[in-house]
């Protein structure tokens, strides 16, 4: 199967998940209320902070490292890898959880409110299942197994959603509806860790002796761990500065509250629409750079960063003209609420870098740069403290938005100027004509939106809005050679079958030979 059609399959999984989760948060809302909704979210994102230092950098690293052994022949080497990251993740989560239990009356005086803590210690004991079914799940990835690799993450958010809807539906007892969807959270870890280590043995994986691998995986984890601990951390510290910056601005809590949340629960859902695809196409792409890297393929690297950047850059490309003419309206229907829209149509450009440095820094890891990516992540984030810190008594809300524009621009630039150095990454021009076209459909865009809002309302202009950008995308980005759709299906059709000639049959070609063997 080729790598189009392994991205598309991986793509379809993965909107197939967030459209259930979206549609199970929907559910829990209706269920939970407002207060039980941020319970659950507080609890499950200390929890997530856990979760992050005990698995987030072994998964990637071991997809790298059993690339590697591919690549050189040695697939012992990558059974060897296997059990040692299946022994790092089983043996820190398990000491983890047991020092959080033993000192459960000292922690769980983070909390405001008991009822988190209560949730939190639920969440807990799932900690070392999915920690260890993200290391199988890094096995998948690194031996190219896809399909499973996105069959068992969508299987894991259907069990979540039955169990978390009986359990809140029939479940008795005395315990509250945020227990109960704790419950369901942890009943999704188990069943992904048992099938997940079902798979791995039923395809022949094999748990060798992890002597002589522990240490390099260890080495090259930790940077990757390090920045996505400091990433959840730099969340929840920007999370209690930002609010405080604006009181200090002169905006009461109660305003400052609302503009935080107009930002990250409104905006930023949007904007991170693209980071499906674009993780989809990191997923297929990793294994095959990696490959390519430690082989000394120069070329074959070269073509397939070029291509990654390419694509990510044309899904970013595609989406902002319809952020910049519609936002504004797409604010008001999903949220009622104008000030969300102004700020999404405003913020659209950070589609740009925000899509880039989510590319760029899967590319660097494959290429054992994850020390780089761990500091280029430092920068981008003392930028986007520094502008959270000092905008705010200017921007309001906007400084956050500018924030995150200066942290991805850093991370972006930095990562691109080593990946070019390290391939023969060329995609300047590509950009110029890219910029061209978002431009032209962007300015097409806002002047039909301002001559449908002279007929009709919001809705109907929106539409018609949206259709004319889209209408003008299919023009524009073909005629500026920015994708070509006939070349575009023809990487998913299947080719026909050329008619033989002279009347030969397969078996009697003669290629073949005279007895038919190969």
């Amino acid at each position: 199967m080729n790598l189009y059609k392994t991205a598309a399959i991986v793509t379809i999984f993965a909107a197939i998940e967030h459209g259930l989760g979206f549609l199970y948060r929907i559910i829990l809302s209706r269920m939970l209320g407002p207060e039980g909704l941020g319970i659950y979210q507080l609890a499950l994102s200390v929890f997530s902070v856990f979760l992050t230092v005990c698995a987030s950098g072994l998964p990637i690293t071991l997809s790298r490292i059993i690339s590697k052994h591919r690549a050189e022949g040695h697939p012992a080497r990558a059974h060897r890898a296997t059990a040692a990251a299946v022994l790092l993740s089983a043996s820190f989560s398990l000491a983890l959880t047991a020092l959080l239990f033993m000192l459960r009356g000292v922690f769980s005086g983070i909390f405001a409110d008991p009822r988190c803590a209560d949730l939190f210690y639920i969440l807990l004991l799932g900690l070392s299942c999915t920690s260890v079914y993200a290391v199988l799940r890094g096995s998948f990835w690194g031996n190219k197994r896809f399909f499973a690799y996105s069959l068992i993450e969508l299987l894991e958010e259907i069990v979540m959603i039955v169990s978390g809807v009986l359990l809140l539906l029939f479940a008795g007892g005395g315990v509250g509806n945020v227990n109960k969807a704790g419950a369901a959270v942890v009943i999704s870890y188990l069943a992904s860790f048992s099938i997940a280590l079902f798979y791995f043995f039923w395809k022949g994986g094999k748990m060798r002796s992890p002597r002589g691998e522990i240490k390099p995986l260890v080495c090259a984890a930790l940077p990757v761990t390090m920045m996505r601990t400091c990433s959840s951390l730099t969340s929840s510290l920007i999370s209690v500065v930002f609010p405080m910056r604006l009181i200090a601005a002169g905006y009461t809590r109660a305003r400052a509250m609302s503009a935080y949340g107009i930002v990250g629960g409104m905006v930023m859902p949007v904007l991170t629409i693209p980071c499906s695809l674009i993780g989809s196409i990191a997923l297929v792409l990793v294994p095959e750079l990696s490959e390519s890297y430690y082989r000394g393929d120069r070329e074959k690297l070269s073509a397939l960063v070029k291509k990654a950047i390419d694509v990510t850059l044309l899904i970013a490309g595609l989406l902002v003209p319809f952020f910049i003419a519609c936002g504004e309206g797409a604010g008001i229907f999903l949220y009622a609420n104008a000030e969300s829209g102004k700020l999404i149509a405003r913020s659209a450009l950070i589609l740009f870098p925000l899509s880039v440095t989510m590319i760029s820094t899967s590319l660097l890891n494959s290429m054992n740069c994850e020390k780089y990516t761990l500091l280029f992540f430092l920068f981008g984030a003392g930028a986007m403290l520094l502008c959270v810190w000092v905008l705010p008594a200017r921007l309001g809300a906007g400084a956050l938005l500018v924030g995150m524009a200066a942290d991805h621009t850093v991370t972006a630039a930095c990562s691109l100027l080593l990946l070019a150095k390290k391939t023969k990454l060329r995609s300047g021009k590509y950009f110029l004509r890219l910029t061209l076209a978002v431009c032209i459909a962007a300015a097409l865009g806002l002047g039909l939106q301002s001559i449908f809002l002279q007929f009709f309302n919001y809705i109907p202009a929106l539409l018609l809005t949206a259709l004319g950008v889209g209408l003008a995308e299919v023009l524009l980005f073909p005629l500026l050679h920015l994708f070509d759709l006939s070349a575009l299906f023809r990487k998913f059709l299947p080719r026909r079958k050329k008619p033989l000639r002279h009347g030969l049959s397969r078996d009697s070609s003669p290629a073949r030979g005279a007895k038919g063997r190969p």
